[in-house]
């Protein structure tokens, strides 16, 4: 008994499919043997490729399937059927500070982020975000950071930034804002444990600008603009204050005593001056001996004073010396 076996379309279609797959390899390997090897070529990068290499995202540029056309024209048909009723649905706001990421059928949608004012979306089918283009500003919580000098400090800083691009803060990463708050807690970190106390203290400009570069360079994948990085505060430990208010305080008074010291140099100078100008002239001892009297006269009322004169005192010193001159005789 002969054995008839039954061929269906299908086996048909795969025979023929196979056939010319051989085909093409074969033409494909002569034409590489006779002009020489060939580059292959590059296939064109997916989206999500594009995604993580910092890329806009950019809309479907094959264009929706036969499904999603289906779909789209009964939403169409929807709208239509239902209107007016459907433009509740359909017609969106958008304010002038946000703008619209629309997706179709999971897809973006050709133009960009929609708004401000009015735009349309068919239900069922379209899906939009709202993204706020408002600079936005958060705190940094204190962070504890080692100094190069190995010195413990707590820093807080606070961060303003905003959304530059809509399409990309919504397609390229999950959360920017919560993103962009651990990385400026990260930067802070990092750009702190490079500098020295003395520098932390006071180059806290230098230190913000250095830090809103770093955060502008590592969100712009994610459609973020750093606009402004500023240090708060920066918290020393209660022994390291004390240890700088002693190490100020000691500078301080070596600083008023050499001050002190300069001041009594000078006024020696000027008494020896003044002994010298009163020593030409004896009436003018006399003068300093009366306004002497009459200062203390008034501040001291209850006080007795008995002048004597400079000449008796001269004429017992004069005495003495000539006594000791004749006994040495």
């Amino acid at each position: 008994m002969h054995r008839h076996s039954t061929v269906s379309f299908e086996d048909v279609g795969d025979i023929g499919e196979r056939s010319r797959a051989r085909r093409s390899i074969s033409q494909g390997s002569e034409s590489s043997n006779a002009g020489g090897f060939k580059m292959p070529t590059i296939p064109k990068p997916p989206p999500m490729t594009q995604l993580i290499m910092g890329v806009e995202p950019q809309a479907d540029v094959e264009g929706p399937g036969l499904c999603a056309a289906i779909l789209t024209f009964v939403s169409l048909v929807l709208v239509l059927v239902t209107m007016p009723l459907s433009l509740c649905v359909t017609v969106k706001v958008v304010q002038e500070y946000e703008r619209a990421v629309v997706f179709r059928l999971g897809r973006l949608r050709s133009g960009g982020a929609k708004g401000p004012g009015l735009f349309f979306i068919m239900p069922c089918v379209d899906t939009y975000k709202k993204v706020d283009l408002r600079t936005v500003s958060f705190d940094v919580p204190p962070q504890e950071v080692l100094s190069r000098d190995s010195v413990t400090v707590s820093v807080d800083a606070v961060v303003y930034y905003r959304v530059s691009n809509p399409t990309m803060a919504t397609n390229n990463i999950e959360d920017y804002s919560h993103s962009t708050r651990l990385l400026a807690a990260t930067t802070l970190r990092n750009v702190l444990g490079t500098k020295n106390l003395a520098e932390i203290l006071s180059e806290r400009e230098i230190i913000s600008q250095v830090m809103q570069n770093a955060l502008d360079e590592a969100t712009d994948p994610w459609g973020v603009k750093a606009e402004r990085v500023e240090i708060k505060d920066v918290r020393l430990p209660v022994q390291l204050q004390r240890a700088m208010a002693a190490e100020a305080e000691a500078a301080r008074e070596a600083r008023a005593k050499v001050i002190a010291a300069e001041g009594e140099q000078k006024a020696s100078r000027a008494l020896r001056e003044a002994a010298s100008v009163i020593a030409e002239s004896p009436s003018a001892l006399q003068l300093r001996y009366l306004q002497t009297l009459n200062s203390i006269a008034a501040e001291h009322n209850s006080t007795i004073i008995f002048p004597m004169p400079m000449d008796i005192m001269s004429h017992f010193m004069g005495r003495k010396g000539g006594g000791k001159m004749d006994k040495q005789a």
